[in-house]
């Protein structure tokens, strides 16, 4: 039976990567969580080296995704001892210790390893991270290569899907805001949303389909590795991404549009993630922005 280990099973991205893999009926499926328990999961702590190896010892997965991050560019920029733990010297512990077992890696990594200056990136491009956030993941990234010959990173942006609370992607923080300026509502106020940065909203459900489909390659002996990438293909703005998402709520927002960077945290203006080297092998999925978006309200609508 080919048996894969998710690290980070309950966050955002980590539940949708064990939906899809949950449906593969002749594998073995292996959860970690840490901040939230989950049922049929097993509780690891990253940071601890020891108890990462003896995780990967007893279970003996012949396959690990690692879907656990500090992904808050703010929270990184604050505290890089924190990123580093856990988005470099946890990557390289568990890469050392699939090492030992002979288990190919995913580590999920990110399109602000770029500045954002001159996309589309490729695969192969050189890195080039403006703040925190980061230069952790890049670090994390060669952590991996260094740590093992079966290692594959797995660069993503903005990640949207189902979800547990509002805050969990920054795609649907922003429904609180907007619905807040709601011309109904006779204590509205306008919603000053970016309207600098780029981002390409990508779909977690579609992620896992990725990881699935990498993984599935692995399975039969033709292991990916080294960097590759996957992307949403549609260009949004905060602003853009809110209006959308007024009108799927259809909420009469009123919504301002900010031409200029705000955040304290510096961030690039578009760092559009070139998916070629996936696509060439066949692998990926994309679900029309507005078609995921009313699917992910459906299945966590807005009752304020």
């Amino acid at each position: 039976m080919f048996k894969v280990a998710v690290i980070g099973a309950s966050g955002l991205l980590g539940r949708a990567i064990v939906n899809e893999l949950a449906q593969q009926r002749d594998w073995g499926l292996v959860q970690t969580t840490f901040s939230r328990s989950a049922a049929h999961s097993v509780r690891l702590d990253i940071r601890d080296a020891d108890a990462v190896a003896q995780f990967v010892e007893r279970e003996q997965p012949d396959a690990i995704v690692i879907a656990a991050a500090e992904r808050r560019p703010d929270v990184c920029e604050n505290d890089p001892a924190l990123a580093r733990a856990l988005n470099v010297d946890a990557v390289r512990a568990i890469a050392s210790a699939a090492r030992r077992r002979g288990a190919w890696v995913l580590s999920i990594s990110t399109d602000y390893v770029f500045d954002g200056t001159q996309p589309p990136y490729r695969y192969d491009a050189a890195p080039s991270p403006i703040n925190a956030y980061g230069r952790s993941k890049l670090e994390g990234e060669r952590a991996l290569i260094e740590s093992t010959n079966l290692g594959c990173v797995l660069r993503l942006p903005l990640l949207f899907g189902p979800i547990i609370g509002w805050q969990e992607s920054a795609v649907t923080s922003l429904v609180t805001a907007i619905a807040a300026s709601a011309r109904t509502r006779p204590e509205a106020k306008p919603a000053v949303m970016d309207a600098w940065a780029i981002r390409y909203p990508t779909f977690t459900p579609d992620v896992a389909v990725v990881v699935r489909q990498l993984l599935e390659r692995h399975a039969r002996g033709e292991a990916v590795c080294g960097i590759t990438q996957w992307s949403g293909d549609e260009p949004m703005t905060k602003y853009d991404i809110a209006q959308r998402l007024a009108n799927a709520l259809d909420i009469d927002a009123q919504l301002t549009p900010q031409h200029t960077p705000t955040d304290s945290t510096p961030r690039p203006h578009n760092c559009h993630l070139d998916s070629a080297r996936l696509e060439a092998l066949g692998i990926g999925r994309r679900t029309p922005f507005d078609t995921a978006i009313h699917e992910v309200l459906a299945q966590f609508p807005w009752r304020g």
